[in-house]
């Protein structure tokens, strides 16, 4: 598997996750009998976090062997 392919799973995973994200907000924001807020919070932080990690790969591999390519100082050794 090339980089550029790993940064189509990269970008794809990530629009999962924005998803859920987005559906996770709704259900916090409508409430219900059976949401818990503290537990819809933590869900939602930890898969923002994920999101961006992935959104970051997907850019990272899909440039990676640009010439002036800055690449992020977080996957950078």
């Amino acid at each position: 598997m090339t980089l550029k392919e790993m940064s189509v799973q990269y970008r794809a995973q990530a629009d999962r996750l924005r998803v859920r994200i987005g559906e996770l907000t709704l259900l916090l924001e409508e409430g219900g009998p059976d949401a818990d807020p503290d537990q819809l919070e933590l869900r939602i932080r930890m898969l923002s976090a994920m999101w961006r990690e992935a959104r970051d790969l997907a850019v990272l591999t899909d440039r990676y062997y640009e010439r002036g390519y800055r690449r992020n100082v977080r996957y950078t050794i």
